[in-house]
């Protein structure tokens, strides 16, 4: 064929020469087995990854998450009715010194109690503890009800083990009559008022701030211990106003976009890249190293574990509480926030100055003071408490659904 040969002719004769044990079909095949076959198989049944068939799996796994919420809050009501009552003195810490070290205020509200959510709560905690033992020396239990009637059943049955503030104890509720105190606004009055009591009752190192369907995780105590007491000596950490310890799993992909998170997802790519290709040249009898084949292969890791879902990922940090990493934090949500005495009082006054309202809830509040403040936070990685309320206490919902 002459050099004068039509374009055609000559991609025809490119496509001939490719065959079955070249580079190119190879790496084609393998991405089209990856993400058109075994990915999918693999994960559509995994709640945070872009494989997850939500019409086939949503509806049937949020019931069963229900029903075993459901069975779990009987546990923790059971677990209670069988521990000694104590009228608040039951060693649930191991407090050597009045004034404790971290004080774990749960804020607890009236809602859904068939789930029993403040009995999982505190329950995990106390067994947590329990295990931990004189290592965990100076932490508090503190529950904070923030329930206008008194018809909150789970708390006054905490009473019996665990010291209690009673926001509405004793007062006249006028909320109903003020029509300029919507439910953001209380929320946030509630959030205040519990900070304040853990600061005024103990006067604590820390106050952790827990949501009353937030548990804790496994590792929260060991975790906790390393970034307090070596993480956070760091000039840039050491004056943070606080430290979340938990982030949506939904909103933990890497297109989502945080500017660490994309750093990280690059350094992916960097990591496994050189790997997958030294492990491919080895197999395929490949002579020599392929920058092409490498950017090939980090290209393909990154689309992988973003797929697949960073939050699956980000569970391998499980295995050591020093590969917990900490980033600056993003304004949703506040199921668990770790507060420096300090940073406690000044969220206090920073709070008194701004006003909650529907798309201006607390953490958007919270959030929105780093900034106007010069301020800074962050959040840990991955979670340190699981969120199992499907049920808001701010909006009604008829069919709760884990998405």
């Amino acid at each position: 064929m002459s050099a004068s040969a039509p374009p055609a002719a000559m991609l025809l004769r490119r496509l001939r020469r490719l065959s079955w044990g070249s580079t190119a079909v190879q790496l084609l095949i393998l991405t089209v087995v990856t993400f058109g076959l075994l990915a999918p198989l693999a994960c559509h049944r995994l709640l945070h990854s872009y494989f997850y068939l939500r019409q086939w799996h949503l509806n049937q796994m949020s019931q069963e998450f229900l029903q075993q919420s459901l069975k779990e809050g009987e546990a923790a009501l059971h677990y209670f009715e069988e521990l000694p009552s104590a009228n608040g003195s039951v060693p649930i810490v191991w407090q050597a010194t009045p004034r404790p070290w971290l004080v774990i205020t749960i804020i607890t509200v009236d809602r859904q109690p068939g789930f029993h959510y403040v009995l999982q709560v505190v329950s995990q905690f106390h067994r947590l503890l329990q295990q931990c033992g004189p290592q965990c020396e100076g932490h508090q239990l503190f529950l904070c009800n923030v329930e206008r009637s008194v018809s909150h059943f789970d708390a006054k049955l905490l009473s019996k083990y665990v010291p209690v503030a009673n926001r509405y104890e004793g007062t006249e509720d006028d909320y109903g009559d003020d029509p300029s105190t919507n439910s953001f606004e209380k929320e946030k009055q509630d959030y205040v008022y519990c900070l304040e009591s853990s600061l005024q009752t103990y006067n604590p190192d820390y106050v952790l701030m827990v949501e009353d369907d937030a548990v804790p995780e496994e590792q929260i105590f060991p975790v906790l211990e390393h970034l307090l007491r070596a993480r956070f000596s760091e000039p840039h950490l050491r004056d943070a106003l606080y430290l979340k310890l938990y982030h949506p799993e939904r909103l933990q992909h890497y297109v989502n976009p945080e500017p660490m998170r994309i750093l990280e997802w690059v350094g992916v790519g960097m990591l496994l890249g050189p790997l997958l290709t030294w492990i491919y040249m080895r197999f395929a009898s490949r002579p020599g190293f392929s920058w092409p084949v490498m950017l090939f292969f980090s290209l393909y890791s990154m689309g992988l574990v973003e797929l697949v879902g960073r939050h699956y990922f980000l569970e391998l940090r499980r295995l050591s509480p020093s590969l917990y990493s900490v980033v600056p934090a993003s304004q949703c949500c506040t199921p668990a926030m770790l507060f420096p005495a300090p940073a406690a009082r000044r969220t206090l006054t920073y709070l008194s100055q701004v006003y909650c309202h529907k798309g201006f809830g607390k953490d958007m509040a919270l959030y929105s003071l780093l900034r106007a403040k010069g301020e800074r936070a962050y959040v840990v990685e991955p979670n340190l408490v699981k969120h199992i309320g499907l049920f808001s206490s701010l909006r009604y919902n008829f069919h709760p659904s884990l998405l």
